[in-house]
């Protein structure tokens, strides 16, 4: 007997030497490589549109791995799930995400859709710290299922080797491990029966369309419906690159609000709603203007003269400056030109935000006061409540916005405009029960609501398709939901669209 136990205690002894020298510890049952803290879940409750929500909360990782079981990185996310277990498959679930691209997806958690949401000013700034959350009355927990998704190097989430990292660095990179996420989740929960949508916010609506085309192609996973907030899906229409004048054509009307908004406009126009000053803006936008700019030097002086006095009029820059700039208003030169008078500066996410620089003889803005003026509240909060609201820990910093996804990797656009327009045109014509819902800004200028116009207008559809599309604005900037009567008015929106879409 005791030869016995002395050889099996050798053999025990030699294997674990043999794994330690292969540099693999036996594994605990049911134990990740990535040292990742235990999931937490906790029970909450909030009262939306007068009734009472219990519904839990799941903080926590999904590791994704090759097929041989090589773990590649972990996904960390906050699930938000009501009812019955049993009605879970019968409930819409929604996935969420930002953009960036590097944004954790703090900003619609705790902005728009969660049942917990920053406080802020009735501007839609923050106030001095510390800072607080509150119960959301607006949230769309009474709708759907939420879960919020950070993907690679956001948030919590990490790539198993930080030299492999840059794998999910990219437009394919990212929409294949977030789309694996989904997957993965789906198939855990029991929610393939769920109705299903995505919601992406700024460079989380070009991952939205290009996810829903990779999961209806790859996967078989055809959603009920897309949210895009504050689009783009084309970045032609972003880029003040030379030769490229879409750009200043779909941010005029933009420049137009801007200038309504802080009474820059002369009075025969100042005193018009501003939904009557954008129509001004936008017929002179898609006529007038484009002539001028495919003319050139070879447009008449006195035509270039007049044309000169019509956009100053409508976007508050004057003549002079207008015409030095040969008829075009680079987005960064306008931030810092439209109240240069008074020495402040106009943000770029939203442009109702103003600024202070040290130099006012700048040609750009040294910050943007639209983002500076909210970071504080949604980080501070947001590292709170991990801890003490969802019982979460972690000494990882929480990346709100990250630096380590850059340079991103644009792939097959390289040298060329990045776009998943076609994604979109491609998956609502092979899924035509698809439905698609936008919201967007008269204050975004990172964004702008006419560039989105653009977008659709030019999409290709079959004319069938078009009713599956819903546009709703918002007299607000890139977040619109920062502004309290924005929010409820989003909040409505929303609903209406998640109840027409399944």
């Amino acid at each position: 007997m005791k030869a016995l136990l002395y050889l099996i205690l050798f053999t025990l002894t030699m294997s674990s030497s043999i794994l330690a020298e292969e540099g693999k510890n036996p594994a605990e049952p049911g134990k990740d490589q990535l040292d990742l803290p235990l999931d937490s879940i906790t029970e909450h409750s909030v009262t939306i549109e007068g009734r009472k929500i219990e519904y839990t909360a799941t903080a926590g990782n999904l590791t994704l791995k090759k097929e041989d079981g090589t773990e590649r990185a972990s996904i960390f996310y906050i699930a938000y799930t009501s009812g019955k277990e049993t009605d879970h498959p019968k409930r819409p679930v929604t996935f969420s995400f930002n953009g960036g691209p590097g944004s954790s997806s703090v900003w619609m958690h705790l902005g728009l859709l969660g049942p917990r949401r920053v406080k802020l000013d009735d501007f839609g700034r923050q106030p001095p710290p510390p800072y607080a959350l509150i119960d959301n009355e607006f949230s769309l927990l009474d709708k759907t299922d939420l879960v919020f998704i950070d993907p690679v190097s956001t948030g919590y989430s990490r790539a198993s080797e930080e030299s492999k990292a840059k794998e999910f660095h990219g437009i394919d990179g990212d929409v294949e491990s977030v789309g694996e996420f989904i997957r993965l989740y789906l198939t855990r929960n029991g929610r393939w029966d769920s109705p299903k949508f995505l919601i992406g916010e700024s460079y989380g609506t070009t991952r939205a369309t290009a996810l829903a085309h990779h999961l209806q192609r790859k996967r078989g996973i055809y959603l009920n419906g897309l949210m895009l907030v504050s689009s783009v899906l084309q970045f032609q229409t972003l880029r003040f690159n030379d030769g490229n004048d879409l750009p200043n054509i779909v941010f005029l009307p933009g420049y137009t609000a801007t200038a309504w908004y802080h009474k820059k406009l002369p009075p025969n126009l100042q005193k018009k709603p501003l939904r009557e000053v954008l129509k001004l803006a936008e017929d002179f936008a898609v006529t007038r203007y484009p002539e001028a700019l495919l003319r050139g030097r070879s447009l008449p002086a006195a035509q270039k003269s007049k044309l000169a006095q019509e956009i100053a009029d409508l976007t508050g820059i004057k003549k002079e400056y207008v015409e030095e700039a040969g008829l075009r208003i680079h987005a960064h030169r306008f931030f810092k030109q439209l109240l240069r008078e008074e020495g402040r500066t106009v943000g770029r996410f939203d442009s109702r935000f103003t600024g202070l620089d040290r130099d006012n003889l700048g040609e750009t803005p040294d910050y943007d006061p639209s983002y500076t003026d909210i970071m504080g509240v949604f980080t501070g909060t947001l590292n709170s409540y991990l801890r003490e609201e969802l019982g979460y820990e972690s000494d990882l910093p929480y990346e709100i916005l990250s630096s380590r996804v850059h340079p991103w990797d644009y792939g097959r656009f390289t040298n060329r405009y990045v776009e998943t327009a076609e994604n979109l045109r491609q998956t609502l014509t092979t899924n035509p029960s698809l439905k698609v819902h936008v919201s967007s800004g008269y204050y975004d200028l990172a964004t702008p609501y006419f560039a989105t116009e653009y977008t659709f207008n030019t999409l290709g559809l079959h004319p069938s398709l078009y009713k599956n599309v819903t546009i709703d604005y918002y007299e607000a900037g890139h977040m619109m939901y920062l502004l309290p009567s924005e929010l409820a008015k989003q909040r409505r929106d929303l609903a209406k669209f998640l109840d027409s879409a399944y």
